[in-house]
C-alpha cells in the first residue's frame, strides 16, 4: 500500500487510540471477451485497471450510507478518504454499505453506482500502513457530481439491466451501440432464465463469487 498522509480526526467521529487508517481499494468494473464462452477479465475502475489507495479519517473502518469521500490530495494518484458532504473535496456519496470480500466478483451493488472501494482498516504508522490490513466493508458510491458512469446504459460501472454491450460482451454507452450490439436484458445463472426477448444469451467462462453466469442480450 502507498504512504497515507496524516489528517486530523474530526470532531463527530472518534479515533481509537492506536491511528486508524482505511485502506480503500477501487475495484469498479467488470469486462468480458472472447466468442460463445466469454473470459472473465481483471477487476477495473472506471474501465480502468484496478488501483488501491490509502486515507485517514477517524472512522476507526466504519461507513454508513450517506457518508461521502473523494481523492486523498496527500495519497495521489489512486488514495481516496472520508469527508464531510459539505466538503471541497467531497466527490462521492455512500448508496450502499455491503460486507468486505476477497473476491471482486462477489460485489454486486444497485444501479446508479459509479465507483466501488473496498474499504480495511490497519494500525500502525511508517511503513506498517504499506502492508495492506484487514478488510472490513464494501462502499458503493455515487459521484457527487452530474457525470454517472454507472447509471444503466452510460457504458461504465458494473454490469446491471439496461446496459449495453458488443458482441464479445463488453459494456459500452448505449447512446453507441450499434446493429450488433445488445441491450443487457437480465443476468442469472442458467440460460433458461432469461428472459423471452433474449435474442442472444451469453455464457460467461466461471468466476467464484459473481452471482450470474449468463448475459441475456437482447435487441438495442
Amino acid at each position: 500500500m502507498t504512504q497515507p498522509g496524516s489528517t486530523p480526526n474530526r470532531p463527530r467521529r472518534g479515533a481509537g487510540c492506536l491511528q486508524s487508517l482505511l485502506v480503500l481499494a477501487v475495484i469498479l468494473g467488470l469486462g468480458y471477451g472472447a466468442s460463445k464462452i466469454f473470459g472473465d477479465e481483471s477487476s477495473k475502475s472506471k474501465r480502468s485497471s484496478s488501483s488501491s489507495s490509502s486515507a485517514s479519517d477517524g472512522k476507526g473502518g466504519s461507513w454508513e450510507i450517506g457518508d461521502c469521500g473523494g481523492p486523498d490530495p496527500e495519497n495521489k494518484p489512486d488514495g481516496y478518504r472520508a469527508f464531510d458532504c459539505d466538503e471541497a473535496g467531497a466527490t462521492f456519496k455512500a448508496l450502499k454499505i455491503e460486507d468486505a470480500s476477497f473476491l471482486p466478483n462477489a460485489i454486486q451493488c444497485p444501479a446508479g453506482t459509479d465507483l466501488i472501494i473496498q474499504v480495511s482498516r490497519v494500525f500502525g504508522s511508517g511503513d506498517d500502513k504499506k502492508s495492506g490490513g484487514i478488510p472490513t466493508n464494501t462502499v458503493c458510491g455515487r459521484n457527487l457530481t452530474g457525470d454517472h458512469p454507472g447509471d444503466a446504459g452510460a457504458g461504465g460501472g458494473q454490469l446491471v439491466e439496461g446496459d449495453c454491450i458488443s458482441a464479445t460482451a463488453k459494456e459500452i454507452a448505449c447512446a453507441s451501440a450499434g446493429a450488433n450490439d445488445f441491450k443487457v436484458l437480465g443476468l442469472v445463472k442458467e440460460k433458461t432464465e432469461c428472459p423471452a426477448a433474449t435474442t442472444e444469451p451469453m455464457q460467461l467462462m466461471m468466476a467464484m463469487g459473481r452471482p450470474y453466469d449468463v448475459i441475456c442480450g437482447g435487441k438495442v
